[in-house]
């Protein structure tokens, strides 16, 4: 497991069961193993982790919205008696939908967010608490990482000013006034009908 001050790694990851993982002499070439933190090994002093993700992440977490993106991720863990506090800064670039033409681009990522482990009888979730089981005592944070990551995506993503393809924008404004066009038409009433409302009145 990854302990100690200032270590950095290139996360590289195994998206297949290849089942060399517990074979292999650096295990964070595979799997999502160098996320994994065990907490009985770390001392009472801060202990700082670096992380640098790449798509083989977004990939073997099954990403539900960000597939894609280059983040580096700065850990520092702080054991106060039987507490554990996990201190993140994120920052790097994901790639996700532009809003108005639907291509690929490039968007910034900056998040600090922390969380407050301990160990206990059984794993549960409580806002910021994690109790982490005691018999395994590993903490698995690479959920956790996705999800600040994925929570630090603007609702609203649009490319630069004159960057988006011009081309699929313009096919997307004719479908738009097409469908416009439509709900008009539909919105009128058939003549017949109205002579009937006529006669009803």
């Amino acid at each position: 497991m990854l302990l100690g001050v200032d270590i950095k790694k290139k996360l590289y990851l195994c998206t297949s069961k290849c089942g060399l993982c517990r074979l292999h002499p650096d295990r964070s070439m595979c799997g999502l193993e160098s996320l994994k933190i065990d907490l009985n090994g770390l001392t009472e002093s801060e202990t700082v982790l670096g992380f640098d993700l790449d798509d083989s992440f977004f990939e073997a977490v099954n990403a539900p919205d960000v597939r894609k993106g280059e983040v580096h991720v700065s850990l520092s863990i702080r054991k106060t008696g039987d507490l554990f506090e996990f201190l993140f800064h994120i920052e790097g670039s994901v790639t996700v939908q532009c809003d108005l033409c639907l291509d690929d681009m490039l968007q910034s990522v900056v998040a600090d967010d922390k969380l407050t482990v301990k160990l206990g009888p059984e794993y549960s979730e409580d806002n910021d608490l994690v109790i982490v089981e005691e018999n395994e005592g590993v903490f698995d944070i690479s959920w956790f990482v996705y999800e600040m990551i994925a929570l630090a995506v603007p609702i609203k993503h649009v490319h630069a000013p004159g960057k988006c393809d011009r081309a699929m924008t313009e096919r997307l404004k004719e479908f738009s006034d097409a469908v416009r066009s439509s709900e008009n038409e539909h919105d009128e009433v058939d003549p017949r009908w109205s002579a009937l409302l006529k006669l009803k009145e």
